[in-house]
């Protein structure tokens, strides 16, 4: 895969299998509160709020869970304030890499980010050093499932509104989107019945970085570290590894 950010596609597939639950509920909530806060607390009129809503019902988050965190983020609750914070560095081989944390604490976030990167063959960046490679994009993973074939599919994504549709991937068509067009090619593929399993705002690169052996390993050691630390939201990357590579 070249020319998107493959690590949300091994994320997702990871996690249908995470059973770091409690960790999955813990990003969700934060993103959460941050996006009422900014945006206000009606999902329909706040398309980032919408998305994390989605997000948690489809972790089977349950809906008191929700409503509390929208009221912290509006101030009907009282709650811990976050921080937006992106960091920018590089991977093994030289590797983009894109961070949005959501931290209570910059202080303390900002060296241990700079201590993941460094563990584990990369180094942190400054602020644009690599944001120029990555165009703001939507994203939505529909599962090949044969129900659909690839050109049927495209004709429906494309009439909805999309840019492209990808399937490199076995398990996934990848539909992109213009950011502010995600939710409206979704719900059009699902008035059509087609599932959507996942809809997300994605940061796809212009150009990919491929790695092989030791440093593809390396490479998927150092996203694993950045996507079990709690502050560390989102990660992308234009790094570009085999099949093989991710199964080892």
């Amino acid at each position: 895969m070249s020319g998107h950010n493959k690590w949300s596609t091994i994320k997702h597939k990871k996690g249908r299998e995470d059973a770091k639950r409690g960790k999955i509920f813990t990003k969700i909530i934060r993103e959460i509160t941050v996006s009422a806060r900014e945006g206000g607390g009606d999902p329909d009129g706040n398309p980032r709020l919408r998305s994390a809503v989605q997000a948690a019902k489809a972790a089977n988050m349950p809906a008191d869970n929700i409503k509390r965190a929208i009221q912290r983020g509006t101030g009907e609750l009282p709650g811990v304030t976050y921080e937006e914070v992106f960091y920018e560095g590089y991977g093994p081989g030289g590797a983009a890499v894109m961070l949005q944390v959501l931290t209570d604490n910059r202080n303390r976030t900002t060296p241990e980010v700079r201590h993941l990167f460094s563990k584990n063959g990369g180094n942190l960046g400054e602020t644009g050093c690599v944001s120029w490679l990555f165009a703001r994009k939507g994203l939505l993973l529909v599962p090949n499932n044969k129900e659909f074939g690839e050109e049927e599919l495209m004709d429906f994504a494309l009439e909805a509104g999309a840019e492209d549709l990808d399937v490199d991937d076995p398990d996934f068509y990848r539909v992109t989107t213009s950011a502010d067009e995600l939710h409206q090619v979704k719900d059009a593929l699902e008035a059509k019945g087609i599932t959507v399993e996942a809809a997300q705002i994605d940061m796809q690169p212009s150009t990919s970085t491929a790695l092989e052996g030791k440093r593809a390993q390396q490479m998927l050691r150092l996203m694993d570290a950045f996507d079990d630390h709690d502050d560390v939201q989102n990660i992308w990357s234009n790094f570009d590894i085999g099949d093989d590579a991710i199964l080892e």
